[in-house]
């Protein structure tokens, strides 16, 4: 019987989960439980890559449960991270399963960031595995049996599953391996083989050879089917070919072999004959074509003794007619093999290890839901305030509580002392000076942060546009037009909230000059005070009047109103509501969120009572200034007009209205000053992380820019070791360093692997030869080589143009440049104190002691 086949393994580098996931989750979450949760099981998942993908694993199933762990946890973190070239940025590099590489370059790889890239790679592990397991099990006995058609359905679907998912989850053309071509070939095959093992079992369980010869068919047109998508697509080793060649007629000859045996029981002797010699010549193609694939000896032998009894029976006995093979009978099929449905999770023991954390999904609409909440709560809280500052303004205007208050006519009314009193506590005129004096600089400050973070995007889709006008097609990457827009969009937004801020601060200063001087006067002592207020002649006969008292009581009834929204106004910032687990009931029941019906819907129920609560006490407050203002009337009419009293009165209207202005200013400023400064402030974190995207974007767009630069041989050590290393490098420089290890040496790394040292050379030296060494020959257009200098000259990479630390590489090092990018060719300068190789002999004759070229041959090196 043919041995089955199994897939290879694909091979990936290694990845640094740690660093970029934990600075996502510390950026995002607020230091806590939850925090710390999420950063341990960052940890577990990088352990749980490197235990799936970091060793060889053995043909076991304990083995083949760690890399579905691992797939399962990734399907379970994609939606739960923004996985993404301009977001969170993690590139993995896989090599082609079947590519066995080349004498004079490595295996063929792809190197992509993107999550479903290494799910299908994982999982195209997973079928691979499942294939070897099956493979390697004992088919001598039930239990090896089973165990092989549960492989290797589970890799056939794993393998289909790939060739319907692989071009949505790549940004670009897969490499062979897990082509939608390859990787539908590979489950059908799977499929034969699970097939073929049902086809063992029957025929161990010595069912009713009907039975076996349709499950026989079966599999021999599964692997027909397989055997013709590899003879069109050339997408498989080349050993596959003929196994499945040999395996479609072996399965063949076994299935007309046991309909044969049916033929016999119904006495269709012919029938049986004409079959028998069908599968007779089935296996003897197998052993001319096939034989160093497969071993059909014993089956052969089987056909063989079966067709000579039948033909000796025959000729003797029965004499039936032996008809055409063309005119049998078509041998039924049945298909009890199923390729595994893939739905995660596929592995029995999977716990996710961010339970706790709702998908990205979720965590955007629960953010525009918070942006709604606070929307609400501020509109709600603003109506109060400014309905509050309306009242304060009315009364300030009536100099109420303070007229009433001011019967005596020659003392400080007590609400103004309240007032100078609480100013005095609060800094006085010194702290609103100090937090419009620190407001131009903090301002200034975050716009450096916004204007920097924009000019690093505007510099690198300059670089872009330009490399895109220089290659046409040949550059293929994602234009940064369309790769930067969520983060301009964002820029934008950032600029248009500096704008407002800019202008809330002139505001807030011009009220600041309208009331220093009154401000100010508040700051005096109090006998200072005394004396600035004008005093007036006292009116003893309004101080029973019924007028005053109504008025003493409208007031009363106001205050009460202020309190009642002060304790509204707690009640309201107080209100809390899970929302993430009415996204997530929806995400799971519709596949999609309706943040916007969902989220109008539970405002609309929190804050339904209090905004009818509010409009109650605009009300109220409506109804109690329109009988202030008509008790006024009276009070003032009854008061004797004079002009010393109308002085006192203005001023204190003044000092009264200076009070709530600084406390609104003073609120005003801090709240401003907050925003700006403190790290853990919603703006200022998306303002700094804004700047953080940016720059690790067009860092590593350059760096895959440099990748992408072919280096010479002598290079290539040097190159490897930096691609391996860059990305540790990027992510420590982007992570904040404490200030006590500021001073602290970083850890030595080891050292990079030696290179040849390039010849050294200047511009000034290439028009003319050195001086210090003798021609020996006639002069000629083309510079004596010398010897290497003793050191390396420029960078330890090549790099490329338009950004900082490029360097030109000379010729004589780099080879491959000649006809690809226009580079002139760079002569060599000698290296003072050593003597030069002599030089080049004229046109046409041959070196001294070197063999003579061919005269057709064109010199390695361009003429100038």
């Amino acid at each position: 019987m043919a041995t089955f086949i199994s897939v290879p393994l694909k091979k990936s580098s290694e990845v640094d989960l740690v660093k970029p996931l934990s600075k996502f989750v510390t950026a995002t979450y607020p230091t806590g439980e939850d925090q710390g949760e999420y950063l341990r099981a960052v940890e577990e998942l990088n352990k749980l890559r490197k235990n799936a993908l970091g060793r060889p694993l053995d043909k076991h199933e304990s083995s083949l449960e760690i890399l579905l762990r691992y797939y399962d946890q990734l399907c379970a973190v994609e939606p739960k991270f923004p996985f993404s070239e301009n977001q969170l940025c993690l590139t993995f590099t896989w090599k082609d399963a079947f590519d066995k590489g080349s004498l004079f370059g490595g295996s063929v790889k792809l190197a992509l960031a993107s999550l479903g890239y290494e799910k299908t790679c994982v999982l195209f592990n997973a079928a691979a595995l499942a294939s070897q397991i099956a493979a390697d099990q004992n088919l001598d006995n039930d239990e090896g049996l089973k165990a092989a058609a549960k492989y290797y359905q589970l890799a056939s679907g794993a393998f289909g599953h790939i060739k319907d998912t692989v071009l949505s989850a790549l940004s670009r053309e897969p490499t062979m391996d897990i082509s939608p071509e390859t990787v539908g070939t590979l489950s059908i095959i799977m499929l034969a083989q699970a097939q073929e093992v049902f086809f063992l079992k029957a025929t161990s369980d010595k069912m009713k050879d009907a039975v076996i010869a349709k499950l026989a068919n079966q599999a021999a047109d599964f692997y027909g089917d397989a055997f013709k998508q590899c003879q069109y697509k050339d997408n498989l080793p080349k050993e596959v070919l003929p196994v499945l060649a040999a395996k479609h007629c072996i399965m063949q000859a076994n299935a007309e072999l046991h309909q044969s045996a049916l033929a016999k029981q119904k006495k269709r002797f012919g029938e049986e004959i004409a079959r028998l010699q069908h599968a007779a010549e089935l296996v003897k193609t197998v052993a001319s074509r096939y034989d160093e694939y497969v071993s059909v000896k014993d089956l052969t032998d089987k056909i063989n003794r079966a067709l000579t009894a039948a033909k000796k029976d025959n000729d003797f006995i029965y004499h039936d007619r032996v008809p055409e093979v063309k005119d049998l009978e078509h041998i039924g099929k049945a298909a009890l093999v199923k390729a595994t449905t893939i739905t995660p999770p596929l592995s029995q023991k999977f716990t996710d290890l961010f339970e706790k954390m709702v998908p990205m999904a979720v965590q955007q609409s629960m953010s525009i839901y918070n942006q709604r909440k606070a929307d609400t709560v501020n509109r709600l809280l603003g109506t109060m305030r400014e309905a509050t500052n309306l009242c304060n303004g009315v009364l300030a205007s009536l100099n109420l509580p303070a007229a009433l208050e001011d019967l005596s006519g020659d003392s400080i009314p007590q609400s103004i002392a309240e007032k100078s009193r609480s100013i005095v506590q609060q800094g006085g005129l010194q702290s609103i000076e100090q937090l419009i004096k620190d407001l131009p600089e903090l301002l200034t400050r975050n716009r450096e942060i916004l204007d920097e973070s924009l000019k690093m995007l505007d510099d690198e889709e300059t670089t872009d546009n330009e490399l895109r006008t220089k290659f046409n097609q040949r550059w293929n990457r994602t234009p940064s037009a369309d790769l930067y827009k969520p983060l301009r969009a964002e820029g934008a937004n950032f600029r248009n909230i500096l704008d407002k801020a800019v202008q809330a601060d002139q505001v807030v200063k011009d009220r600041y000059n309208t009331h220093c001087d009154m401000i100010a006067l508040l700051c005096k002592p109090e006998n200072e005070l005394n004396a600035a207020i004008p005093s007036a002649n006292p009116i003893k006969t309004l101080q029973g009047s019924e007028v005053v008292n109504v008025l003493r009581s409208q007031l009363a009834q106001l205050d009460a109103m202020k309190k009642e929204r002060e304790t509204l106004e707690g009640e309201i910032k107080a209100v809390t509501f899970d929302m993430s687990v009415v996204f997530l009931t929806a995400l799971a029941q519709d596949g999609a969120i309706n943040e916007e019906q969902l989220s109008v819907s539970q405002i609309d129920q929190l804050y339904g009572a209090y905004n009818q609560r509010v409009q109650a006490s605009l009300s109220t407050q409506e109804a109690l200034l329109g009988q202030v203002q008509t008790s006024h009337q009276e009070f003032s009419s009854l008061k004797q007009s004079n002009t010393e009293a109308n002085q006192r009165e203005e001023v204190l209207k003044k000092l009264a209205s200076a009070h709530d202005s600084y406390v609104e200013i003073s609120s005003n400023l801090r709240e401003g000053t907050k925003v700006l400064t403190q790290h853990n402030t919603p703006a200022h974190r998306s303002l700094s992380k804004k700047e953080l995207w940016c720059s690790s974007a067009c860092f590593v767009r350059k760096f895959l820019l440099f990748c992408s630069v072919r280096a010479s041989r002598w290079y290539a050590s040097q190159v490897i070791y930096f691609c391996t290393d860059v990305s540790a490098f990027f992510l420590y420089t982007l992570q904040p360093q404490p200030p006590q290890q500021a001073q602290q040496q970083p850890p030595a790394r080891p050292q990079p692997p030696e290179r040849p040292p390039p010849p050294s050379f200047t511009p000034q030296a290439a028009s003319t030869p050195p001086t210090n060494t003798p021609l020996t020959g006639p002069p000629t257009s083309n510079p004596p080589p010398v010897a290497p200098p003793s050191q390396a000259q420029g960078p330890p990479y090549p790099t490329y143009q338009g950004y900082p630390g490029y360097f030109q590489m000379p010729m004589g090092y780099n080879p491959y440049a000649y006809g690809q990018y226009n580079m002139p060719y760079m002569p060599y300068q000698a290296v003072p104190g050593q003597g030069g190789y002599p030089g080049a002999p004229a046109a046409g004759q041959p070196y001294p002691s070197y063999p003579q070229q061919p005269p057709q041959q064109q010199p390695y090196y361009p003429q100038q």
